[in-house]
C-alpha cells in the first residue's frame, strides 16, 4: 500500500499543474455504485472493499470516507497510513479539502468518474478559498496499477419481447416525444440500467448487475449505442439495427457528444430509419428548428461529457428513463411475481437443507422436520461456514431458473455479523 501512495503522489507531484490533492470515487465512467473489477479503483489504493466511498490523497495524508454500513469494516480493512472519515460525523470531503488545504490548492479528479451534480458542488466549495477542481487527463490510479484487470468483453444478449413487454420503437417513440416537449433535439443517457432498458439489452460485465458497459444517445432522427464491438455479435448488431439504432464503438462516445453539442451528430449518421416512425405528423423538422437543447441527466452523466457540452444549451434534469424504468409493465411484473415465487422456493429449500445441518452437525433441535434418528450430539469434524452455507443457497437458486443473482449474498456469522454489508470470502470465513 504505502508504495501505490508513494507512486501516487510522484504523479502528483509531476502533474501540470502540480497536484495538492487526488480524489479516487468509488465510481465508473457510468457513476455505479457496483462497478467491474477494472474499475475497482478506490479499492485498488485504500484496500477497502465496501461497494460506496471516495479516498482522498493529499502530499502526506491519505483519508477514506464512506457512510455507517462500513465504518467497521473501513476500521479492519485500512492500514495505518490511512484515517477513516465518517460520512454524517465528519466534515464531508469538499469541506475538508477547503478548509484545510492551502489557498489556491489544484485538487485533480478523473473526469469520466465524477458526475456533474458532485463535481459542480465540490467546485462551489473550493472557489471559497481560490482552490480549483483540476480534471487530469488520464486516470493517474490507472498509471500505477500495474496488473489491472482487462475491460469485460462478455457479450451482449438481447432482451425478449415476451420478457421487456415494449418493444424499442415503441421506448424510442416515447423517449422522442419527451425530447420535444422539453424543447430539447438530443440525450446523453450513461446510466447502465438505463441504456439497457431503453434498447432491450442485457450483460454481464458488472458482477451480479445485468448490464453492458455501455453509452446512448438519442436525438429526434437518430439512435446510438456506445459499445465495445467485441462484444456485438453480427445476430445482436442486426436485431440493434432493425430498431434503427448505429452501433458504435465504445470510446467514440466523447467526439460524438462534442458532434453532438455542434448539431452535427445526425449528418454524420449513415442510418436513415432512426425516427422509427415517431413523425406521423411530421412535425420533426420544425421541431428540430425550435429544439436547441442537450438533456443531461447531471446525477448520472459524468463531468468529463459534460464539459464538452454548451453550457447555456443545456436541460439538466433528471433523466426520462428513471420513471419509465420504474413504472412495470404487466408483463414486467409476471415477471417479478414468477421470479419470487421460484426464489421463494429455492430460500425454502435451502432452509429445510440448513434445519437439517444444524441437527447433523451441532445437535440442534429441528425447525422444520426433526428426523427420527436425528442425532443430538454434536460433531467435532464437520462444520458449517459461511462459505459453505451461501454457497448452498446459490446451488439451490440455481437450479430455479435464476440466471443472474442482483445482489451477493450477505452471510454472517459470529464477529462478522455486525458488519452489515459484509460480504464473505474464503478469507474471512467463520
Amino acid at each position: 500500500m504505502a508504495e501505490i501512495l508513494s507512486a501516487l503522489r510522484s504523479l502528483m507531484a509531476s502533474h501540470s499543474p502540480p497536484l495538492h490533492a487526488l480524489i479516487v470515487p468509488s465510481e465508473d465512467y457510468h457513476q455505479s455504485e457496483y462497478v467491474s473489477d477494472r474499475d475497482k479503483r478506490r479499492e485498488f489504493v485504500s484496500g477497502f472493499t465496501g461497494s460506496a466511498g471516495l479516498a482522498l490523497i493529499t502530499k502526506d495524508e491519505a483519508r477514506l470516507w464512506t457512510d455507517g454500513r462500513y465504518f467497521l469494516q473501513a476500521m479492519q480493512q485500512l492500514s495505518d497510513q490511512w484515517q477513516l472519515m465518517r460520512i454524517g460525523e465528519d466534515p464531508s470531503v469538499d469541506s475538508w479539502i477547503s478548509d484545510n488545504l492551502p489557498r489556491e490548492a489544484a485538487i485533480g479528479v478523473d473526469p469520466w468518474c465524477v458526475s456533474v451534480d458532485t463535481a459542480q458542488r465540490w467546485e462551489r466549495a473550493f472557489a471559497k478559498n481560490q482552490q480549483k477542481l483540476i480534471q487530469t487527463s488520464s486516470n493517474l490510479v490507472d498509471e500505477v496499477w500495474k496488473n489491472q484487470p482487462p475491460a469485460e468483453t462478455n457479450p451482449v444478449i438481447v432482451h425478449p419481447l415476451e420478457f421487456a413487454g415494449r418493444s424499442v420503437a415503441e421506448k424510442l417513440k416515447d423517449m422522442r416525444e419527451k425530447l420535444a416537449i422539453e424543447r430539447a433535439r438530443g440525450i446523453i443517457i450513461t446510466a447502465l440500467d438505463e441504456v439497457a432498458w431503453l434498447y432491450n439489452i442485457r450483460g454481464s460485465d458488472v458482477s451480479y448487475c445485468p448490464v453492458v458497459h455501455a453509452f446512448a444517445i438519442v436525438t429526434l432522427n437518430s439512435a446510438f449505442l456506445y459499445v465495445d464491438k467485441r462484444k456485438v455479435s453480427s445476430k445482436v448488431s442486426s436485431s440493434i439495427q432493425e430498431n434503427g439504432i448505429e452501433v458504435r464503438e465504445y470510446g467514440a462516445v466523447s467526439s460524438d457528444v462534442a458532434l453532438l453539442a455542434s448539431n452535427q451528430l445526425d449528418k454524420d449518421t449513415g442510418l436513415s430509419s432512426g425516427r422509427n416512425d415517431v413523425c406521423e405528423t411530421g412535425t420533426c423538422e420544425a421541431e428540430e428548428n425550435n429544439n436547441d437543447l442537450i438533456w443531461v441527466d447531471p446525477a448520472s452523466c459524468c463531468y468529463a461529457l459534460f464539459s464538452k457540452l454548451d453550457a447555456k444549451k443545456m436541460l439538466l434534469q433528471q433523466s426520462p428513463l428513471a420513471l419509465a424504468k420504474a413504472l412495470k409493465n404487466p408483463v414486467e411484473l409476471d415477471g417479478l411475481r414468477n421470479a419470487h415465487i421460484r426464489d421463494g422456493a429455492a430460500v425454502v429449500q435451502y432452509l429445510v437443507w440448513l434445519d437439517k445441518q444444524m441437527q447433523e452437525i451441532y445437535g440442534a433441535s429441528g425447525y422444520f422436520l426433526e428426523g427420527k434418528g436425528a442425532s443430538k450430539k454434536r460433531s467435532e469434524t464437520m462444520k458449517l461456514t459461511e462459505v459453505t452455507a451461501s454457497d448452498k443457497l446459490e446451488g439451490f437458486r440455481a437450479t430455479k431458473e435464476v440466471t443472474v443473482l442482483l445482489i451477493k449474498l450477505c452471510c454472517d456469522n459470529k464477529e462478522n455479523y455486525s458488519n452489515c454489508h459484509f460480504w464473505y470470502s474464503n478469507k474471512n470465513k467463520m
